[in-house]
């Protein structure tokens, strides 16, 4: 069972394929794998600078989507990876260099505290050509909350991202995640958002005690359409990237944002 009760296939968990598995041990990832493991060989070169600011998204309305979103259509080559923005900026920088070398985008949920701590990191998501959003203020358990307090978590992240950025952000997740109840759905509708992202892979970085076993998730559940929850604040995630984007190339899918997913 995976971290929201779901029944991980074993077939698929472990069956990610003789080459992925290779690549992990060439890289060196073993479960004591860190954040400065090396690109696997042949990895494509570092594109250039960008040469303009990109314009910040603003939330969506996608027709015929249900307000809580948890994957993309499953008949186009697209996945999604999504990223808690917070913990140690290093990581999260570093974890954006190996996005980009690969040639991604990606949605990035920041926490408004983390923006407020770190605030060059908004505008150095939106340089990279990533999208960001909402993923409350404190990172607080929106579900036990009442409902001004949890109405509060998610404004005072718009507030944040509107002063840094000029937009209130492209989507809003629930914390901790991936799921929000139907009167969080209903406040983030109020605040803005007429979807709520969620996801249908979970990488389970925060708990992983290595490479391996964050790559054998991801590859394990991952098909077209999806959508996958990782965090900026994990070094196994930063030595993982370049094998999960290898891995995502190999299958034919293509790493975009959840509204070009959507899209």
């Amino acid at each position: 069972m995976d971290g929201r009760g779901t029944p991980v296939r074993r077939r698929d968990a472990l069956g990610v394929g003789a080459g992925l598995l290779a690549a992990v041990a060439a890289a060196g990832c073993g479960p004591g794998g860190s954040a400065g493991a090396p690109v696997a060989a042949g990895a494509p070169a570092p594109p250039p600078p960008y040469t303009r600011t990109p314009v910040p998204t603003a939330p969506r309305r996608f027709p015929g989507q249900p307000v809580q979103i948890a994957h993309g259509p499953r008949d186009r080559p697209r996945v999604a990876l999504t990223f808690d923005g917070r913990g140690d900026p290093d990581l999260a920088r570093a974890a954006l260099a190996r996005i980009e070398r690969a040639g991604a985008r990606v949605t990035v949920l920041a926490v408004g505290s983390w923006l407020d701590a770190h605030p060059g990191m908004a505008r150095r998501i939106l340089d990279g050509g990533h999208e960001l959003g909402n993923h409350t203020q404190h990172h607080r358990d929106l579900a036990t909350l009442d409902e001004r307090t949890a109405y509060e978590e998610i404004t005072e992240c718009a507030r944040r991202l509107r002063r840094l950025t000029g937009s209130i952000g492209a989507w809003f997740r629930a914390s901790p995640g991936p799921d929000a109840t139907l009167l969080v759905q209903r406040l983030a509708q109020r605040a803005g958002y007429p979807h709520v992202l969620s996801y249908d892979v979970e990488s389970l970085d925060h708990a992983a005690n290595g490479v391996p076993a964050v790559t054998r998730k991801v590859a394990g559940e991952l098909r077209p359409g999806s959508v996958v929850g990782m965090g900026f604040g994990h070094p196994v995630t930063v030595a993982a990237l370049p094998l999960l984007l290898t891995e995502i190339d190999r299958r034919g899918l293509r790493a975009v944002t959840a509204t070009e997913l959507l899209s």
